[in-house]
């Protein structure tokens, strides 16, 4: 008899000592690009209580440009790279700023890490970032990760957090990687195009037919950090 995929979720999640949690701009914003506290205060009260049982939490965090844009009042992302950056560097400081406050109420420290490419690329600073990152892991602290968006120039970014944040589950040697998205899952087709998009509930190998469903961010915010 198959294994409900539930099943097999609980059983993996049984094992699982450390985790890297990817958050998109989407998920932790309004609208109209302020933060949603509200959800905010969700997914940090559930790592606090999951945190008792001795489980370790590495967060990547989408947001900062997102929140610029809110507190600037900006509709559209800015085209113009130094007005990118800029927007990311006044963001980043609401988001940070939440991420703490709230962290604090049970109790949890956390640490900003910024990367980049060559930080991941290098084989001393990605030893030097394992290392940063296991001891802030250690006095019990939540990393919290993001592309450093200030000084990054266009040839060498990551491209989007979702592929930051399976860089970073091998750098920390986390047990698993969950995304967290507006899209409720893995789609036979980008489900905001095709009415007919069919959830794949369960990936049991890669192969060739799954990595031809992959495809890249198509949103007015692409690539938000």
């Amino acid at each position: 008899m198959a294994v409900a995929t539930k099943d097999i979720r609980r059983d993996i999640i049984k094992k699982v000592k450390r985790v890297v949690l990817k958050l998109g701009s989407y998920v932790l914003t309004t609208p109209s690009w302020k933060l949603d506290r509200k959800v905010f205060l969700d997914v940090i009260e559930s790592i606090a209580e999951i945190k008792k049982s001795g489980t370790e939490f590495v967060l990547v965090s989408s947001g900062a440009i997102a929140a610029g844009m809110g507190k600037l009042g900006f509709k559209q992302r800015p085209s113009v790279i130094s007005q990118e950056q800029a927007t990311a560097a006044i963001g980043q400081i609401s988001l940070m700023g939440i991420y703490d406050r709230l962290f604090r109420k049970f109790g949890i420290n956390v640490a900003q890490i910024l990367l980049t490419h060559d930080d991941l690329r290098d084989r001393k600073r990605f030893l030097n970032a394992r290392h940063t990152l296991s001891r802030v892991l250690e006095y019990r602290a939540v990393p919290i990760i993001n592309e450093n968006d200030t000084t990054v120039v266009e040839e060498i970014k990551f491209g989007d957090n979702d592929y930051l944040s399976s860089l970073v589950t091998n750098l920390v040697q986390a047990d698993l990687l969950i995304i967290l998205t507006d899209i409720d899952g893995f789609y036979d087709k980008a489900p905001r195009s095709f009415s007919d998009a069919e959830l794949i509930p369960l990936v049991e190998n890669i192969d060739k037919d799954i990595e031809q469903l992959a495809l890249g961010t198509k949103s007015k915010i692409e690539g938000l950090y």
